[in-house]
């Protein structure tokens, strides 16, 4: 399949600011199972661009732009092909022990309710098997949302909600995971197989099965990622895995839009 991906983020400020730092993590990969055809990155200010890769593997764009600034715009547009592999990722760039994400934050907590639910499904079954049927069950359980996540909301207090976002649902599914001794991670992304337009790009969870490796799972949709998804940072939770990260020199209050179209054929 082929994914056609136009990602939009404007900020806004009150006052005019002397200069803007950001961490961009905006740029997937290629893997066995998806190839970047075309990407690019563009602002619609003088600024500086400098690619490096951070340390869990990822591409990342560090973005310098001087002021004064009053609004800014980061568009990333490309296309990337995927293929079918039943959520089992083959040929990605591992830098990092699958045991370091075991790793909890406080974004990922696994208490009360939510240690509850993960022990009713993953306790006493074969892994693979447990982490799928959680999968579905945290689909089963709550409604989707499409709104933007809420800032420095936990896993333990999303399961509360009876409404939540997919980063929501992907910290639910790590936390539950990690409680049970597997490693797992957040992954940010692209999917086209929910809105076409939505305020925010997508999230899943990777779980490191022993004999497999790495796989994917999607708990907005129930399902193991596949050709449908854009896999693009890999961090330890959603906040390491956000696209755009950074600081600001100057008064005022910012305001962001993000405008956000995922298109497959």
């Amino acid at each position: 399949m082929r994914l056609s991906i136009d990602h939009r983020t404007t900020y806004r400020f009150t006052v005019p600011q002397g200069r803007i730092v950001q961490l961009l993590r905006m740029t997937p990969r290629n893997t066995y199972d998806q190839t970047v055809a075309e990407w690019h990155i563009s602002i619609d200010c003088d600024a500086r661009l400098r690619d490096h890769r951070d340390g869990f593997g990822n591409i990342t764009t560090m973005l310098y732009a001087e002021g004064p600034i009053e609004r800014i715009e980061i568009a990333v547009m490309g296309e990337v092909v995927t293929s079918h592999s039943d959520g089992v990722l083959h040929g990605t760039v591992e830098p990092l022990p699958p045991p370091l994400f075991l790793r909890e934050t406080p974004m990922t907590v696994g208490e009360g309710e939510l240690a509850d639910f993960a022990r009713m499904h993953l306790g006493g079954r074969v892994p693979l098997a447990g982490l799928h049927a959680m999968n579905a069950a945290l689909r089963a359980r709550f409604a989707l949302s499409g709104a933007r996540p809420e800032a420095g909301l936990s896993a333990s207090e999303a399961f509360t909600r009876e409404k939540v976002t997919p980063r929501d649902l992907a910290q639910m599914f790590i936390a539950g995971a990690r409680l049970m001794d597997i490693p797992a991670r957040y992954i940010s992304g692209y999917c086209d197989l929910q809105d076409s337009r939505r305020a925010t790009p997508h999230g899943w969870a990777e779980a490191y099965v022993e004999g497999l490796g790495w796989v994917g799972f999607d708990p907005a949709l129930g399902l193991s990622p596949q050709e449908h998804h854009v896999r693009v940072a890999v961090a330890l939770d959603a906040t390491g895995a956000a696209p755009v990260a950074g600081s600001r020199l100057g008064e005022g209050e910012e305001s962001l839009d993000v405008e956000l179209s995922v298109s497959g054929q």
